[in-house]
């Protein structure tokens, strides 16, 4: 199997943690997005999106990062981090698509006017979609930090999916000045990924 990352996604950060974790075998392949390397005929006709991360499995190409990451554990016989009791897989799954529809998204409005417009070079952050931002990650946070309080993992005893998907999005924490610093049991909870061998393998792409 093959797996196109870029290290600026956290989407991709999410697969590839996901494939680490499992040592899964997957050979890792960069798409340089500040080259338009995703607009590419050729990986176009891996996923007509234009966007990573992209599995390929033989033929079969998959697109959308948690999509990807069930498709990994799927074909990991052994693995913990889908539970196989449906209640214990439901609590996973609840999370993997509040990351998806939630929480990504309002941090995405954040690293775009923070950090994305820096690095391209095309005009200041705009007022209101920072305010716009700050409530969103702020609301969502929030309620992350208070299911997080007495809790080590997201959803459940143990590491699962859940986590490599919330805390992905978390790694522009500083350049995109989210408003998540003050909150005590996300920090907690995020610095035990942090120190997961997972994250760390992929803070040198990541960084």
């Amino acid at each position: 199997m093959r797996l196109y990352y870029s290290p600026l996604s956290s989407n991709s950060r999410r697969a590839v943690m996901t494939a680490l974790h499992l040592r899964a075998p997957v050979e890792l392949t960069q798409v340089d997005l500040t080259k338009s390397e995703q607009k590419q005929p050729q990986f176009l006709r891996k996923n007509p999106a234009g966007r990573v991360p992209v599995l390929e499995d033989g033929e079969f190409c998959l697109s959308e990062s948690h999509a990807i990451m069930l498709y990994l554990v799927e074909k990991t016989p052994g693995q913990t981090l889908y539970p196989a009791d449906v209640r214990a897989r439901a609590e996973v799954n609840r999370w993997l698509f509040w990351c998806a529809h939630h929480f990504t998204p309002a941090i995405s409005v954040l690293n775009w006017e923070n950090m994305v417009k820096r690095l391209m070079r095309i005009g200041e952050p705009d007022p209101k979609e920072l305010e716009r931002g700050t409530a969103l990650v702020t609301q969502a946070a929030g309620l992350l930090d208070m299911h997080l309080a007495g809790r080590e993992w997201i959803a459940g005893p143990s590491l699962t999916l859940a986590d490599f998907s919330v805390a992905a999005p978390l790694m522009t924490t500083v350049a995109a000045r989210l408003p998540v610093t003050q909150l005590a049991n996300l920090q907690a909870w995020f610095a035990r990924v942090q120190a997961l061998d997972a994250w760390q393998a992929t803070e040198h792409r990541h960084a």
